[in-house]
């Protein structure tokens, strides 16, 4: 979804997924949960003000590192994300909240961006990459299957 607020044009995603939040969360601030959906391998520093280094391939000759804006053990982690092929910031928030019923819920925010052309495709790109990303990692952890091409 993407909703215009006051500083601007945001992509805001939601999964609900069958399993424990703190599953969930490990799956944003830990090396074997990152590694589970979204880079090959990953290390972590898990602070606010460290770094997470994604490794794109097994030798991890290809890494992109995030610096972790906000850190809070409760379920929310904002990584500083840099747009691809560009060199503009636009960070991720994300929220894990349980949920008895269903299992726990998951928001992915990025934004702000802005209302130039540039800025719309850059959006259209994020959100179309993060909705399919979301995707994968609900796979992985309902039904143990990993969507990915390289792992």
């Amino acid at each position: 979804m993407i909703k215009r607020e006051d500083d601007g044009i945001w992509i805001v995603l939601h999964e609900t997924i069958a399993c424990h939040h703190d599953e969930l969360f490990s799956c944003l601030t830990t090396p074997d949960g990152l590694s589970r959906w979204f880079p090959v391998t990953a290390r972590v520093d898990l602070r606010t003000g460290g770094q997470i280094v994604l490794g794109w391939d097994k030798s991890f000759s290809r890494t992109s590192t995030i610096t972790i804006l906000e850190y809070k053990p409760d379920g929310h982690i904002t990584w500083d994300w840099q747009l691809a092929r560009r060199d503009t910031h636009c960070p991720v928030y994300w929220t894990v909240e349980p949920s008895v019923e269903e299992g726990c819920r998951i928001e992915m925010r990025q934004g702000p961006f802005h209302d130039d052309a540039q800025s719309l495709m850059d959006m259209a790109e994020e959100a179309e990459s993060w909705r399919w990303r979301l995707c994968n990692l609900r796979s992985v952890l309902e039904v143990a299957l990993d969507m990915r091409q390289e792992r």
